[in-house]
């Protein structure tokens, strides 16, 4: 059993470091190709270390130079140097809110962003078009970001506050971010030009989609069961998704007038399939209602993220 559970550990942590290396391409793509080109800022704190790397850039007339030149003393200020930066401290609630495991390969996501940032650089741009490097650039960080997530690692800045707040909340990652980013949309607003602004809410928008469409664990779906099973199939989903079941007694079918239960539960999207498997495996002529559940009040069980 110890032994299982070595080989399930590695491969989870081999998942994870794939995870955190494929959101850093995600992210030196989106920037280098797409937001930078465009005048575009990211959501959170890449967007922030954007903004105060422009701010550095116009206003201080500080050049940052090639990716592959010396270091120079104005690599503190390029865009991938001060994403690291400003994450530092929310590595810290993550260790104390969330996982050290998860802490540290978010730290792992962040260390290789600010490196592929650095790589990547010399990519060239495929086009400086506003709307379209917003849309492409949102679409790729939000698929690296979503498949991070999946992992159970983060990417750093919004989305540690996001677990944490969804935690405390409820509310979905994509939604707080969005929430949150409205202080970056302005700030873009002072920095370049408003229709600019308007180009980098566009992209946090379709950024926080992309993530709640990857991110299927935070989307919660109310289940009802109709089965003359009942036994089975309580005691398959039990055993297989860890969920508390509702039971109502005593239902009758119009059709042919027969004795049925209904059975009530929540799970997330993520579990659906699993869902179908314990189905198929205890009541497969059950009738079963799947819909999204907008809000939930009360226990509901999560697995430790860590």
């Amino acid at each position: 059993m110890q032994e299982i559970d070595r080989l399930i550990r590695r491969h989870q942590n081999w998942s994870r470091l794939t995870a955190a290396f494929f959101y850093s391409i995600c992210v030196a793509l989106a920037l280098n190709m797409f937001w930078e080109p465009g005048g575009v800022f990211a959501s959170g704190v890449t967007g922030a270390a954007q903004l105060l790397a422009t701010v550095v850039r116009k206003w201080f007339n500080v050049s940052f130079g090639t990716p592959f030149g010396p270091m120079a003393t104005t690599d503190l200020f390029s865009t991938g140097t001060l994403l690291f930066l400003l994450n530092v401290p929310l590595f810290v609630v993550a260790w104390k809110q969330i996982g050290h495991r998860f802490t540290f390969f978010t730290f792992l996501a962040v260390i290789f962003s600010t490196i592929m940032i650095r790589l990547l650089g010399v990519v060239k741009p495929l086009t400086s078009d506003p709307i379209v490097c917003a849309i492409f650039g949102a679409v790729i960080n939000g698929l690296g970001t979503g498949f991070a997530l999946r992992n159970n690692i983060s990417t750093g800045g919004l989305d540690i506050v996001g677990i944490v707040w969804r935690k405390k909340t409820g509310a979905t990652i994509g939604s707080v971010n969005i929430a949150i980013n409205i202080v970056i949309i302005f700030l873009a607003g002072f920095v370049n030009d408003w229709p600019h602004a308007l180009y980098s809410a566009l992209a946090i928008f379709i950024n926080g989609r992309v993530m709640d469409a990857m991110y299927t664990r935070q989307q919660r779906l109310q289940v009802m069961i109709v089965t003359d099973q009942q036994k089975a199939v309580v005691n398959e989903i039990q055993n297989t998704l860890r969920r508390g079941i509702t039971i109502v007694h005593d239902a009758e079918g119009a059709f042919h007038h027969e004795e049925k239960t209904i059975l009530f539960t929540i799970i997330t999207r993520a579990e659906i399939y699993d869902l179908e498997d314990a189905m198929r495996r205890s009541d497969p002529y059950a009738f079963v209602s799947i819909t999204q559940s907008v809000k939930i009040m009360g226990h509901f069980y999560e697995p430790k993220t860590d």
